[in-house]
């Protein structure tokens, strides 16, 4: 018999803070940086961001969506054997121990199941959700947690107009079962480790400290380049792996980063725009977050239904890139 890994549950969840355009401007205004919601809306289509408070962590919003992924498939955290968690902010500095250990001890999973990190910045989930499918397809576990879950909010720098005003905070997560129905039709992984500087946090620690700098640092021209490029070319790859033309597409759910990127992969893809989900206005750039985030929004307000094929794609630092194509 052939084994499958089939979506079976989507959840989301943005921290209570939303914070416009207009607010963020006047906060950033008593710094002395100047910028307006027409400056930030023209450059990246973003009009909000949500701020998680600062005794919340990557894994409190990580749980929250985890919950309401295991409700809409319908399970009990028990029955998950495999959590795998994308995110750039953990709850501890270098990673350990993961945040998928701590938020399978806070969904009270007690099963033994295994549970690890993904880093692969806004590719994560793209990243984690191949990993899931492959272990489902081989039959070694049967249920698994894809979580992607950030607070970029700790690694601003709020004096650096062109990074601060595009980032936030929240989670996605997605529920694979294993099934004898095709789900996830295709996925492909890539990266570049020669452009690594482009898009970074470049400090390191040394002695206890932070040795450089903790903020992140991208170089937007270079970044807005390389990712239209090699998102037309693994949307394609995974489309051919899959058998599948871009016009059987019914659903684009790219990473949620920069509407002028997204509209460039549907265009190369000879998509409408009606065919792309967009939340990016919502909730700006929440990295490994985004795409299931975006994809949890349309699942719920029934946009994305069952027999659906929908292309998940992103970019990340690293430089990393990937796709997977589902039916639900």
């Amino acid at each position: 018999m052939t084994l499958y890994s089939k979506l079976i549950g989507t959840g989301s969840y943005l921290p209570p803070r939303r914070v416009g355009n207009q607010e963020l401007a006047a906060q950033l205004a008593e710094k002395g940086i100047e910028t307006s919601d027409e400056w930030i809306v023209s450059r990246s289509g973003i009009s909000a961001r949500y701020y998680a408070e600062p005794d919340v962590k990557c894994s409190d919003l990580a749980v929250q969506a985890a919950k309401r992924a295991i409700e809409a498939a319908g399970i009990t955290p028990d029955d998950i054997d495999l959590i795998i968690l994308a995110t750039s902010t953990p709850d501890h500095l270098g990673g350990f121990p993961s945040t998928a250990c701590i938020v399978q001890r806070k969904l009270g999973i007690t099963n033994h199941c295994a549970a690890f990190d993904v880093q692969a910045v806004c590719s994560g989930f793209v990243y984690a959700l191949s990993v899931a499918d492959s272990f489902i397809k081989s039959g070694a576990h049967k249920k698994a947690l894809v979580i992607g879950s950030e607070v970029f909010s700790r690694i601003l720098d709020f004096t650096d107009r062109t990074t601060c005003v595009l980032f936030g905070d929240g989670a996605g997560a997605v529920v694979l079962g294993a099934s004898q129905e095709p789900g996830v039709l295709a996925t492909r992984m890539h990266a570049d480790g020669s452009h690594a500087d482009i898009l970074c946090v470049p400090g390191g620690t040394k002695g206890g400290a932070i040795d450089g700098s903790a903020f992140l640092y991208m170089d937007g021209q270079a970044v807005f380049k390389l990712a239209v490029t090699v998102l037309d070319k693994v949307a394609h790859e995974t489309l051919d792996a899959a058998g599948m033309a871009a016009g059987q597409l019914d659903w684009l759910v790219p990473h949620q980063a920069n509407i002028r990127i997204m509209q460039g992969t549907a265009k190369k893809l000879g998509l409408p725009m009606e065919k792309m989900v967009v939340t990016v206005h919502e909730h700006g750039n929440t990295s490994a977050a985004s795409i299931p985030l975006a994809l949890d929004a349309a699942v719920r307000d029934g946009r994305i239904r069952p027999g659906h094929n929908v292309l998940m794609e992103g970019v990340g630092g690293g430089f990393t890139w990937g796709a997977a194509l589902v039916r639900v």
